[in-house]
């Protein structure tokens, strides 16, 4: 009877452990990375995701060696990621980068990103689906 509860007790244990580490990337590879940023960008508030991703993939595009970026964002949150970010943003702007020369700070950038993603999503829109075409029924008829 001992043994067993010991073996649950360690199980819950296990379990939660596993559940405490849902908001952290699993960087053991990279398609278990991609999938833990997709499930931390689900879960973050709407105002988070698009900072979460242009940090992520600011750090990608700094960090070329996939060894390397794996290290460096294991295990981290997406607050630890927007902060690499940040980091990578004062690099960057240090040094002259063009992506980068025109904003001021991460805010602008980040502010600047949200505004061009909403004209995408207005533009996304079929012209031709405003236009007004006829209705077309169908009369289903048994055989």
């Amino acid at each position: 009877m001992k043994a067993s509860y010991g073996f649950l007790v360690l199980s819950m244990c296990l379990l939660l452990n596993a559940c405490g580490n849902a908001n952290q990337i699993n960087g053991s590879s990279m398609k278990t990375a991609h999938k833990s940023v997709a499930i931390i960008k689900e879960r973050l508030p709407v105002s988070q995701r698009v900072e979460f991703e242009v940090a992520y993939w600011s750090l990608r595009n700094q960090i070329k060696d996939d060894a390397e970026f794996l290290r460096t964002i294991d295990q981290k949150t997406s607050a630890d990621i927007i902060e690499l970010g940040k980091t990578v943003f004062t690099k960057n702007k240090a040094a002259g980068v063009a992506e980068v020369a025109g904003y001021d700070n991460w805010e602008q950038m980040i502010a600047k990103q949200i505004e061009q993603r909403g004209e995408q999503d207005r533009s996304a829109v079929d012209p031709k689906d405003k236009r007004g075409y006829p209705r077309v029924d169908y009369k289903m008829r048994s055989m």
